[in-house]
């Protein structure tokens, strides 16, 4: 258990670091290299030269859907929602902002398109809607639905966005939220990291709005962390274990791998095939069994994926980076630069 509170995982942030566009180009960002005791700064599509042939990236393959509907009550009163989970039968369980909750059986006309019929209230602890849309909601959210940016990003949606918002090797819909750090790579550099003999595997993890919760426990060990849909598939267990026997190093990209494997791995200790729920709080302290590497975005002061960051490369040295990179006028969050990290014993 650790003994951190949250107050360890503050920091602050100059506003105009938040970065509300992305980089020209996906591997243009640039790359902290924060792998040893002193930072490097480099770009991105250095990363090949920093990697070791032999080596395995695990990427996320979730889809950003297009979650983000606006409408109105019965009532006429203005209603926002945000679709966290689709489900059988035309329902999903959904996120609502409006001046007053809707009653269940009331209707909401979205996007000016199509009703929906409000169920009542849904998700593990009640906080979400439970909706039924007229026809599949995939469809009915990728013809009226808008990209659903971070609440710190500023500027209404755009095409960009829609492009942009998205990783170039995305198939599997259903994350309202991007794996923010696979999104510099581009089909340039996959093709550098297999030709430096890099290898790679694809695991699904269906990011929700849950990771932009804001803990409010002083007493981390408190958070109740949200739940996400994942799946470790047979072929990417089996990647992990030949990179093991030929020396190679697991990277995982983004927190939402890391989510994923050490999930599937922590039941039995090792990685095992598995999919279903995980709502893993990776804190310091946490014994990790599948990771050697990570590249990951900055993150949020105060939030989940800050601990995660300290629990896997140390608390005082990632606090050491992220000094550095506001120093030297890194972007942050979902849009900004990225950082490469190593496996620590400390915390």
């Amino acid at each position: 258990m650790t003994d951190h509170t949250l107050a360890d995982f503050d920091f602050s942030l100059p506003p105009e670091l938040i970065a509300q566009h992305p980089a020209p180009e996906r591997s243009a960002s640039r790359l902290l290299d924060g792998r040893g005791a002193t930072p490097v700064d480099r770009l991105f599509r250095e990363l090949p030269a920093l990697l070791t042939p032999g080596d395995l990236l695990v990427f996320n393959d979730t889809r950003v859907i297009k979650a983000r509907l606006y409408g109105v009550k019965a009532t006429g009163g203005a209603v926002e929602v945000l679709v966290e989970r689709v489900l059988p039968g035309h329902e999903v369980l959904a996120h609502l902002r409006a001046s007053k909750s809707p009653r269940p059986g009331s209707v909401l006309r979205l996007a000016s398109a199509f009703d929906a019929e409000v169920l009542g209230r849904g998700g593990p602890d009640g906080s979400l809607y439970h909706l039924r849309f007229p026809s599949e909601p995939l469809a009915l959210l990728a013809a009226h639905g808008h990209v659903p940016l971070p609440p710190y990003i500023t500027h209404a949606d755009d095409s960009d966005d829609e492009r942009r918002y998205q990783t170039v090797f995305a198939t599997r819909p259903g994350a309202v939220a991007a794996p923010t750090a696979a999104l510099h790579f581009d089909e340039a550099l996959m093709a550098a990291l297999h030709e430096r003999g890099v290898t790679s595997a694809r695991v699904t993890l269906h990011v929700g709005a849950g990771t932009f919760q804001p803990v409010r426990s002083e007493r981390i060990e408190e958070h109740r962390m949200h739940s996400e849909w994942y799946e470790v598939d047979e072929a990417a267990v089996v990647a992990v274990a030949a990179a093991r026997e030929r020396g190679g190093r697991v990277v995982a990209v983004g927190s939402t791998s890391m989510r994923a494997l050490e999930s599937a791995a922590r039941a039995s200790g090792m990685l095992r095939a598995a999919r279903g729920e995980t709502d893993i709080f990776i804190t310091p302290g946490f014994e990790f069994r599948v990771v050697d590497l990570m590249l990951t975005n900055f993150h949020l002061p105060k939030s989940t994926l800050m601990m995660l960051v300290s629990a896997f490369a140390g608390h005082a040295h990632v606090m050491a980076l992220y000094r550095h990179a506001i120093e030297a006028r890194y972007r942050f969050f979902s849009y900004g630069d990225a950082m490469l990290l190593a496996r620590s014993a400390g915390v």
